[in-house]
Order: C-alpha cells, then structure tokens, then sequence
C-alpha cells in the first residue's frame, strides 16, 4: 500500500465505505461505474467507463487488496472501495518458459505460484496460486494449452458458482452486503 494511502488511513480513519463504484473485468481491465450506469443494470452486463489512464490504473493496483469477508477493495486513500468482480480477484498473465510450466503473473504485476488448474463448465481456465484464484487472460490461453499438453498442469473440473465459496473471494461486495451505493468523496 503507498505511504500517502497510509496517511490517510490515519489521518481520517472513519470514512465510510464506496461499492459499485469500481469493476474489474475478466481481461483485467478497470471500471468506473458511476449511480447513471449502476441504475441501468450489474457488472458485467453493463461496463461503464474503462480506466485508460496509466497512473491511475497503476495506483489502483498497488492498493488492491481484500478484507477478512473474502471482499476485495482499491484503497483510495482513506475510503475503501470495493471492487465488483466480473469472474476472479486476480487476472493471470502467462509467459513461457521453454521445458517448463510457464511464469504467473497478476494483472497488478505480482508473481505467483501455481497451486492447480480449473476450467469450468464453459471451458474458462482458472488457475489458484499462492495468491489466491485468477482467470487466465484470455491471450494467453496457448500459453496454458501448451502447458497442460506437456504435462506441466492437469486440469479438473469445477462449477464457476462454486468457485467464490470454495476460495474465499465474493464477486459483488455491494449484493452480498445488502449495501447502497456510496457516492466518491
């Protein structure tokens, strides 16, 4: 977390908590969603507006995190803003590695380790790492094909409902807490 987010915690400990604010998609792309697009219908059905610029992107994933409920936030300074989620809390990027499974990396630039492979009833990979459960970027899907060919990862079977529950994560903060819209300060 950076050090002026931390001094804001401090400084202002009792700001109230933001949902359905920010999304993140399965190509690990970033939303905003403001009261006119979530009055008009839930994440991913309607996007919003997608963050392309680059510091802001880069300050949302150095201070993406989640909290003891499985829910998963962007610290914004002192207000927590918890994030929807679109399949996973982490977006795997994949590169490869020539006679070896292939290096994980986050959507926010962190390393991981792989722990097992899971590709749902619509054919959609996951992967649980050290980090936690990610989705492979869909541009790197012959990454893993090649990795599961080789015998790197065997892959099992796995209801994508059943996911959430089974790795500890919630896909919307804002329906399973019952909360309202808090507007950005």
């Amino acid at each position: 977390m950076d050090e002026i987010v931390k001094a804001a915690l401090k400084k202002w400990p009792n700001v109230p908590a933001c949902y359905g604010w920010l999304a993140l998609d399965a190509r690990g792309d970033w939303y905003m969603r403001d009261d006119r697009i979530q009055a008009a219908g839930p994440f991913p059905t309607v996007k919003g507006s997608r963050i392309n610029h680059d510091k802001l992107r880069e300050f949302i994933e150095r201070n993406y995190d989640r909290d003891e409920h499985g829910d998963w936030y962007f610290q914004n300074g002192p207000q927590r803003v918890y994030v929807e989620l679109e399949s996973a809390p982490w977006i795997w990027r994949l590169e490869a590695r020539a006679g070896a499974a292939p290096a994980i990396r986050s959507h926010t630039g962190r390393e991981a380790r792989f722990e097992a492979a899971l590709v749902d009833e619509t054919g959609r990979l996951y992967l649980a790492t050290d980090l936690g459960l990610g989705i492979v970027h869909t541009l790197d899907m012959e990454t893993a094909a090649d990795a599961i060919e080789a015998g790197h990862w065997h892959t099992e079977e796995c209801a994508a409902a059943d996911l959430p529950r089974r790795y500890g994560h919630r896909l919307s903060p804002q329906r399973e807490r019952g909360a309202a819209a808090a507007h950005m300060p």
